[in-house]
């Protein structure tokens, strides 16, 4: 009986041994070099297909961005200093310029908005993986384990939400820059090299030319770059280098914009969106926000933790560090999924084996090192492969549209029959989108009025939240009293919207209630939306 299982054992060995020379076969063929590379461009651009199959209008919104493009194109390419459309008085245009001027070379050439907004985050997010494994390669053991982490990036919910939905026109450049600036500094603060030196210094610049939040991840990482690479005189004069040109490189815009607002409207910006380093409280809240959003985001985490052991029993503290100051200074947990993610990928390649092997009482084979993270590899991509593709595998569908046919039909309707000068409020998600498809101003809405000051950018928050869940005549018309200005019309939709990536109904109470009363007259309706002017009394 001893023999029968010493050659079943002799048997196994072979066979693992057959298999893992399969598989290092493939790696080296498949997943060496520039073929490496290929690969995860091709995966990223294989999920970015699957939501562009399955949005035929894109995820949330882009609207005011738009807009502005719009505004650089109608300047003949001068620097705007006002965005009409968004409430009464407009919004200030104080937003990094650069997507909007690249936005508004391809409207100028014809190219249809939407398309804009499906097309430019696809293909640029797309792009922008291949970078990050360009910048894993630069942490992890090996570049088959940045290969992972780049392949683990391409489906992270965290990395793709804001990235590959509308405002990608914006923010996926902006992460183009950042990766790319990332990689370049950890370089310039290991080798020092000029070329490094002056890359940095000129992505820098673009990064703040580009979006504001994204410029504060990039300095703060280079700091921390110079405090764990390079603490001498001469890494802090490149530092000091580096932003000193980037601040140079942005200086006429950032004079400009001063000049037109004064600087007051940065740090208004900067006080409406969560702040800097906001405390104990709000890091637990950030690191919990993915369970909300989109709980299957738990495997993530699980393998973060296991990440996380890995480098702490090593004594490996630098990407856990990075991480941990990520979510306490950034207001946004994608940005330390920058890190996460490497995190993750050693969880998944080193940590997960281990439990594996431990668990079937063995040594580890080519099943533990190959075949489980390959599964767990699997399911990872079929849960992101599903939130791109908008599945409901949460209580909320994932990367929700806020417009759709009926919306962008009936905001022809009224681009061509009200008056040019028609005030709206816009009830739901599709207010973001409704100055940009209609020429036609919202009197309540948050967007943009964070250039303004902190206190009028919450009080459009609340009185648009407030409004949006509305459910009856009389509910409008006592929050409608409490604003300075009240609209013409009334832009209210039927069924199923969204207020701010939240799901609710509106429900048949709200249509009779609106027929009942002698202060609201339905003037259009489709499937959808439901148009009503008021009546003025005096």
């Amino acid at each position: 009986m001893s023999n029968t299982r010493t050659d079943a054992d002799q048997y196994g060995d072979r066979l693992g041994a057959v298999f893992s020379r399969l598989y290092e076969g493939f790696l080296a063929t498949f997943f060496s070099g520039y073929r490496r590379i290929v690969f995860i461009f091709a995966t990223s651009l294989f999920v970015s297909s699957v939501y562009l199959l399955t949005h035929p209008f894109p995820a949330y919104g882009a609207g005011l961005f738009l807009e502005m493009a719009e505004a650089v194109v109608s300047k003949n390419y001068a620097l705007p200093t006002k965005v009409a459309g968004y409430t009464h008085s407009g919004v200030p245009f104080a937003y990094p310029p650069l997507a909007f001027y690249a936005t508004a070379l391809l409207l100028d050439i014809d190219i249809h908005p939407l398309v804009i907004t499906r097309a430019v985050p696809a293909v640029v997010t797309s792009v922008s993986f291949t970078a990050y494994y360009f910048l894993a390669r630069e942490f992890l053991p090996s570049s088959r384990r940045a290969g992972v982490a780049a392949l683990i990036a391409t489906v992270t919910p965290t990395l793709l939400q804001w990235h590959l939905s509308a405002g990608g026109i914006v923010r996926a450049p902006a992460f183009l820059v950042l990766l790319t600036g990332l990689y370049v500094g950890i370089r310039l603060f290991r080798c020092g090299q000029r070329s490094t030196l002056a890359a940095a210094s000129v992505l820098f610049g673009v990064m703040i030319l580009t979006h504001p939040t994204y410029s504060v991840f990039f300095g703060v990482s280079y700091l921390l770059f110079f405090l764990v690479e390079n603490r001498s005189f001469r890494g802090f004069l490149s530092g000091i280098f580096v932003a000193g040109s980037g601040l140079i490189i942005a200086g006429p815009w950032i004079a400009q914009v001063a000049t037109s607002h004064g600087v007051s409207v940065f740090t208004s910006a900067a006080g409406t969106h969560g702040g800097l380093g906001a405390g104990a409280t709000m890091f637990f809240e950030r690191l919990t926000d993915p369970f909300v959003s989109f709980p299957a985001v738990v495997l993530w985490y699980i393998l973060l933790c296991f990440g996380l052991y890995y480098f702490v029993t090593r004594r490996q503290f630098f990407l856990p560090t990075w991480f941990g100051i990520s979510i306490f200074l950034m207001d946004e947990i994608r940005f330390a999924f920058i890190p996460g993610v490497m995190i993750i990928t050693v969880g998944l390649t080193d940590i997960v084996p281990t439990i594996h092997a431990r668990l079937r009482n063995s040594r580890r084979t080519v099943t533990s090192l190959v075949a489980v993270p390959a599964l767990v590899l699997g399911l990872l991509a079929c849960l992101g492969i599903l939130f791109v593709g908008g599945h409901s595998v949460a209580s909320q569908p994932s990367m929700p549209a806020f417009i759709d046919h009926e919306d962008t039909e009936a905001m022809e309707w009224v681009r061509s029959e009200t008056p040019a000068d028609a005030e709206f409020v816009v009830l739901g998600d599709a207010a973001e989108w409704f100055p940009q498809q209609t020429n036609r101003t919202i009197l309540v809405g948050p967007w943009g009025v964070e250039w303004k000051t902190p206190q009028a950018y919450q009080r459009q928050k609340d009185s648009y939240i407030t409004l949006s869940e509305c459910d009856t005549a009389r509910c409008l018309t006592d929050n409608l009293q409490s604003q300075p200005r009240q609209p013409d019309y009334l832009y209210i939709p039927k069924g199923e919207y969204t207020v701010r990536g939240q799901t609710i109904t509106q429900i048949d109470k709200m249509r009779l209630s609106l027929e009942r009363s002698d202060r609201y007259r339905i003037v259009h309706e489709n499937d959808g939306v439901l148009i009503v002017r008021t009546v003025r009394t005096n």
